[in-house]
């Protein structure tokens, strides 16, 4: 199997190499050069079959593997995925590679909270294992989605070096995208699929960069040829100074009123971040703004606004910082009520804490 994986890969250019087989006199020359290939190859990729969930009753009902694929400069960065393939018809529904936002949250949050095929059972949680059930609207009725820890230090993507620690959106953008190449020749049964790259929130800022970097890497003959399709975001921020809109957006959904919207465009003309503290009617007009709207989630108006997990410590960012059960609840961690989304935050942590859940997604210990 292994050498079969290992062809498979040559042809599609994953290795190349001055020296042909003619090249070496003996075998004594060619067999450490083979054992070399295919211990780059265990390397770069390590891919396994969950068939059981810790909390969720039964075998999975859809086929779910985990694992790692090398990126960066000499594979220092070990990126972690979950892959689920489409529950309808993997040979002809597309392949979608998922990012989560933040910038550097976690692609569980993807998988668990917002489009994958399993959640949280709504239920207070009582010291024991998070239960969870499956979502009947998942996205992977219709598509094969790969949720990706990308940037390094997200989830449990790790790097081996200090200097591969380092993270910004170019990098990110590049290791996506070796990332996705890497992964396709390790799956060559969706080299020919449409794919599509999704996301949301922060991920508004690096997905046009990475699908155009896939776009020029076709057209420069990369191989593999990836079958780009588009993409999509929700909710997606487009710009770094995305609060400004945050105003327009409440008057666009009826938040506020006609009265306060005018008002705040002639006092703070157009300008609602950063406010300069001399100019007192648009600071005045900003707590009106801020009272009125206290109430709601301006991620989600329809939700209630909810505490939240502290930013340092959120499990959103790396899940390999593990951190006691019995003091969990100190405060790092603000306790949501039950009719809250972050609710559902709240049980990750304690979820991706227990050994027997990093058993089963075969997490490596680092």
């Amino acid at each position: 199997m292994l050498r079969e994986k290992r062809e498979s890969a040559l042809k599609m250019g994953k290795f190349s190499s001055s020296y042909s087989t003619s090249d070496f006199v003996h075998f004594g020359v060619l067999l450490p050069f083979l054992l070399l290939s295919q211990l780059f190859f265990q390397l770069a990729w390590c891919g396994s079959i969950v068939k059981f969930l810790p909390g969720l009753e039964g075998p999975l009902p859809f086929v779910l593997e985990t694992g790692y694929v090398g990126v960066g400069e000499s594979e220092d960065v070990q990126a972690f995925y979950y892959f689920i393939e489409s529950e309808n018809n993997p040979k002809e529904d597309p392949l979608m590679l998922w990012l989560t936002g933040g910038p550097g949250c976690s692609a569980f949050s993807g998988l668990v909270i917002e489009i994958g095929p399993i959640a949280f059972k709504n239920e207070e949680y009582n010291g024991s294992l998070p239960n969870l059930v499956l979502r009947p609207h998942s996205w992977t009725k219709v598509s094969s989605i790969i949720f990706v820890d990308l940037p390094v230090s997200t989830g449990f993507t790790y790097a081996t070096t200090e200097f591969a620690t380092q993270r910004s959106d170019w990098i990110q953008v590049h290791q996506v995208h070796q990332f996705l190449r890497k992964w396709l020749i390790e799956h060559p049964n969706f080299l020919s699929t449409d794919v599509y790259i999704g996301g949301d929130s922060y991920s508004g800022i690096t997905i046009p960069a990475i699908v155009q970097e896939i776009s020029l890497g076709n057209e420069k003959g990369l191989q593999p040829w990836i079958n780009l399709q588009g993409y999509l975001l929700g909710n997606p921020a487009t710009t770094r100074r995305h609060e400004n809109y945050r105003i327009p957006f409440a008057h666009g959904m009826g938040l506020i009123s006609d009265e306060l919207y005018r008002s705040l465009q002639k006092n703070c003309k157009g300008e609602y971040i950063n406010v300069d503290t001399k100019n007192v009617l648009c600071s005045r007009n900003i707590e009106t703004f801020n009272e009125v709207t206290s109430g709601l989630s301006m991620v989600n108006i329809l939700d209630p606004s909810c505490d939240w997990l502290d930013t340092e410590t959120s499990w959103r960012r790396s899940l390999l910082k593990k951190y006691p059960r019995k003091n969990f609840l100190n405060t790092h961690l603000k306790l949501p009520s039950l009719n809250c989304r972050s609710y559902a935050y709240f049980l990750c942590g304690y979820w991706a804490n227990d050994d027997s859940v990093r058993s089963a997604l075969h997490i490596r210990k680092v």
